[in-house]
Order: structure tokens, then C-alpha cells, then sequence
């Protein structure tokens, strides 16, 4: 069997190509302005400084503009919250980025909750969630939108089929899990801790390896013919999946790296353009 590649680096090329065109068409009727993507990193932590930089570059690929705001390491959750409340009443500003993981010091719940849900293009607010998962619009998490954005692309059947997601974190497992759910797949969560962990994985039809651990979920847990989501990237390039094993008897799988992470980062540029033209268009 050779398995279907999931691309998610030639899917983000392809949506930034439509993107560029809907950025060019709200200057356009705007006398210049472009949706304006703010990104707050707290500290000097280099890989979360390394995503905001990836994140400005993605910007700008589409003609849009991004807002950089760097606070220092001992920034009190007070002051972030000051920052988030006065780009929330900024009507330049589209959408709002808090960089994860914040210093100890910092309540990143609070400060991620006070952000305006129409500006919450990275879907972290217990109130999107919860729109979300009532089926209520809101915008996606940006790593399950993207894997979900990923799996219609290549026409990856979910209706009645069984989902299996391996982690529950409050930005990608859980919010994966519903939207699963909402696309009338059975959804089984599992994590690290669950009991019989190879025996569930093994009726996965669909599988999203979510765990945040080098190749946990190992290729002779997961059944041949499934669809194979890896979330996870680690130092080596290597995801949660032992996914090596697997690559010929699986029906599709993402790669890592070139899978998740491309379509994670344009699905928060998308959902910054969509709420740029519901506020500019």
C-alpha cells in the first residue's frame, strides 16, 4: 500500500497564494490598510521568539501586516492584561497572538480569556472553545483547524468513522476532539496515563498523535489502512509517532517535519484575514 502524503507545506503554499489575493482585494476597498496580526512574547524564551518570527514572515508573504510586541521576562500578569486590553480596543489590530508558554509568574489562562473573541484568531478562549464546541461560530484553535482544514483537503472521510486522539491539552487534544466530534466521527480522547493505551490506538480509523513525547505512539499500535495525524515535533525531527514504521501500510499520514506545523501557522494568518474583511469589508 503506499500511503497517501498529507502535505501541509504544499497545502499553506496554496492557501498563502489565495490569501495574497484577498489581502490585495480589502487594500484595495480600505485606500491601503491591511489586517493587522498583534503578537505579544513574554521573555526571551528562543523557540517561542522563533515561532513569532515565523509567524511575522507568514504575515508578510500575504501583504499583511504584523504588530511585534516584545515584553519583558518579569512582565506581572497585570501588565500583560493592560497590553491585551489596549490592543483589544485598537480597530487597526485584527487579531491578538499570546505567545505559549508565558513566564511562572504570569496566569496565562486570564491573560489568554481577556482577549476580544472576535480578535481570538488563535482559538485559546474558553468562550471560542465553547462556541466551538456547541457548533457556534467561532474561530478555531490553529493547530486542530489546521489538521482539520488538512484532512478536507484530501477529502479524508470522518462521518462514522473512529477518532482516536492521543493527548488532551487545552490547545490542541481537547479542541481536537470536538471538532472531530462535530464532523460526526467517535471520538475516543486518550493520553499518557490512559490504561491499555496500544489496544485503543489499534481501532483507530482516524488517529491524531498529540502527546507531546518523541515517538510514544508506536507503528505496531496502529492499524493498517488508518490516517495518521503526528502533532508532534521534536529536536531530530521526529513527531509523537513512530512514524518510520508505518509508512506503507497506513492510508495516509502526515510527515514531520512538512505536515501540522505549516498548516498550523496559515491557519492563524486565514483567521486573522477573516477578521479583517468581517471588520474592514
Amino acid at each position: 500500500m503506499t500511503a497517501l502524503v498529507l502535505d501541509g507545506k504544499a497545502l499553506a503554499a496554496k492557501s498563502e497564494a489565495e490569501l495574497q489575493e484577498r489581502v490585495a482585494r480589502l487594500k484595495e476597498k480600505s485606500g491601503g490598510k491591511t489586517p493587522i496580526l498583534a503578537t505579544i512574547l513574554v521573555g526571551d524564551d528562543p523557540a517561542s521568539a522563533t515561532y513569532v518570527r515565523m509567524k511575522g514572515n507568514a504575515c508578510r508573504r500575504v501583504g499583511m501586516e504584523s504588530l511585534a510586541i516584545e515584553l519583558p521576562a518579569d512582565t506581572s500578569t497585570e501588565q500583560l492584561l493592560e497590553k491585551i486590553d489596549e490592543l483589544n480596543a485598537n480597530p487597526d489590530v485584527h487579531g491578538i497572538l499570546l505567545q505559549h508558554p508565558t513566564p511562572p509568574q504570569i496566569d496565562e489562562r486570564a491573560c489568554f480569556d481577556a482577549i476580544d473573541l472576535a480578535k481570538d484568531v488563535d482559538g485559546v478562549t474558553c468562550l471560542g472553545f465553547g462556541r466551538m464546541a456547541m457548533g457556534e461560530p467561532a474561530y478555531g484553535c490553529a493547530t486542530p483547524q489546521g489538521i482539520m482544514r488538512t484532512l478536507k483537503a484530501y477529502d479524508i472521510e470522518l462521518e462514522g468513522k473512529h477518532a482516536v486522539v492521543v493527548g488532551r491539552s487545552p490547545i490542541l487534544g481537547k479542541p481536537m476532539a470536538m471538532m472531530l466530534l462535530n464532523e460526526n466521527a467517535t471520538v475516543t480522547i486518550c493520553h499518557s496515563r490512559t490504561r491499555d493505551l496500544p489496544a485503543l490506538i489499534k481501532q483507530a480509523d482516524i488517529l491524531v498523535g498529540a502527546v507531546g513525547k518523541p515517538e510514544f505512539i508506536r507503528g505496531e499500535w496502529i492499524k493498517d489502512g488508518a490516517v495518521v495525524v503526528d502533532a508532534g515535533y521534536h529536536p531530530g525531527g521526529v513527531g509523537d509517532v513512530e512514524l518510520a514504521a508505518i509508512t506503507d501500510r497506513v492510508a495516509a499520514y502526515t510527515p514531520v517535519p512538512g505536515g501540522v506545523g505549516p498548516m498550523t501557522i496559515n491557519t492563524l494568518i486565514y483567521q486573522s484575514v477573516e477578521s479583517g474583511e468581517k471588520s474592514m469589508g
